[in-house]
């Protein structure tokens, strides 16, 4: 379990939010027109289907046409941010998803790996502008990866892609008015 009932945002919060500033900026889950680009890790490729796939679901539920969608595999979750500037420095994408399993094992390859992917992610977002989503799942044991790409709401890919078009939509029809 990622959150808990505590720790969940209370929608009630939104309207108390709004009497309280001048502009509430939310990025709607509207897909219509937004060019997406995928990176996908082979490694626990058993993994990272099931989370492609749940991206793929929500994408399509949220009206992005599958034609503005590339997947691109890499061999690892520390390849993903070379991918991911990849296809933001090629313009042919408005938001990318990295989607990776790294689970960790006897060494400390886990620690490397999982905290160089997310920081790559994070630099490519920061010095392009353009949203870099880290659907990269960082857990301890098989069975922790395996809930967390169930076919089902659960999905961190479903997640990652709702997130995605969020952040895209936020940045471009609120923050930069484009």
């Amino acid at each position: 379990m990622t959150s808990s009932n505590e720790t969940e945002f209370d929608p009630a919060t939104e309207a108390v939010v709004r009497a309280r500033v001048g502009q509430y900026l939310v990025g709607p889950l509207e897909g219509r027109g937004v060019r997406v680009g995928i990176a996908c890790g082979r490694f626990n490729g058993g993994v990272t289907t099931r989370l492609l796939e749940g991206a793929l679901d929500a994408l399509s539920e949220h009206g992005v046409d599958r034609s503005d969608v590339t997947v691109a595999w890499a061999p690892g979750a520390f390849e993903l941010p070379l991918v991911a500037r990849g296809f933001v420095l090629g313009e042919q994408v408005d938001v990318v998803i990295t989607l990776g399993a790294v689970i960790r094992g006897d060494t400390g390859h886990y620690d490397v790996v999982a905290g160089e992917s997310a920081r790559g992610v994070q630099e490519v977002q920061l010095t392009t502008g353009i949203p870099v989503v880290f659907g990269v799942l960082t857990t301890n044991t098989v069975e922790q990866a395996l809930e967390r790409s169930l076919p089902d709401e659960t999905n961190k890919g479903r997640e990652s892609a709702e997130t995605a078009l969020e952040m895209v939509n936020l940045l471009r029809e609120r923050i930069f008015g484009s």
